[in-house]
């Protein structure tokens, strides 16, 4: 059976309102789907060895797995499509995170859904920028969301990096993705319109 692998944002968890929404609608909907929403560490080597161990899973069962990345999680979600050749669904995804992240050396960050905390150092960064995927190769495995109205994270670069992929943008909104939960129906048509790409 097929498996959605959901990939929350930078310091945030497998609670995320966008994560249990599409946890909710698979329960709804494909419950013969299995849900997999890891809690990802804000430490990218933690958090790629985390990813790493669940396509190994899927690889040996040869079962079909799909992904939701936001924010970090679209990067990571990226990395995984190019490496293991998934069909993924981005929502504001992180473009060139390493750059991004370097006012965040030497401070206490935490969780925004428990005490943990983090402190990233230059490795940290050096982890994303070597699993950072400047040229997307796999265009048509991808299916893009955005929203002009994000806070966090410029639009446009997401908008450039995936230029050759299925994209939606919408004026307004916010980094969050307002209204996620009225896109799932199609999400989940786009992971069903294709054959298993091969691993």
């Amino acid at each position: 059976m097929p498996a959605v692998l959901y990939c929350h944002g930078f310091l945030s968890s497998p609670q995320s309102t966008k994560a249990l929404q599409v946890k909710r609608w698979l329960t709804q909907h494909r419950p013969q789907w299995q849900y997999i929403c890891p809690e990802l560490s804000a430490y990218p080597s933690e958090a790629k060895a985390t990813l790493q161990q669940i396509m190994q899973e899927f690889v040996h069962t040869n079962e079909t797995l799909y992904c939701i990345g936001s924010s970090l999680g679209g990067y990571w979600a990226t990395w995984l499509t190019e490496y293991y050749n998934v069909r993924s669904v981005l929502v504001n995804p992180a473009v060139a995170p390493h750059m991004r992240f370097q006012h965040f050396l030497g401070q206490t960050l935490k969780s925004y859904y428990s005490t943990q905390t983090y402190i990233l150092e230059a490795k940290d960064l050096q982890c994303l920028q070597d699993h950072d995927c400047p040229t997307i190769k796999r265009a048509q495995n991808y299916y893009v969301l955005l929203q002009t109205g994000d806070e966090t994270l410029d639009y446009r670069d997401a908008q450039a990096r995936y230029m050759r992929c299925k994209m939606r943008v919408e004026v307004g909104g916010n980094h969050s993705f307002e209204y996620f939960d009225r896109h799932l129906d199609v999400i989940i048509q786009f992971f069903e319109s294709s054959e298993k790409p091969p691993v």
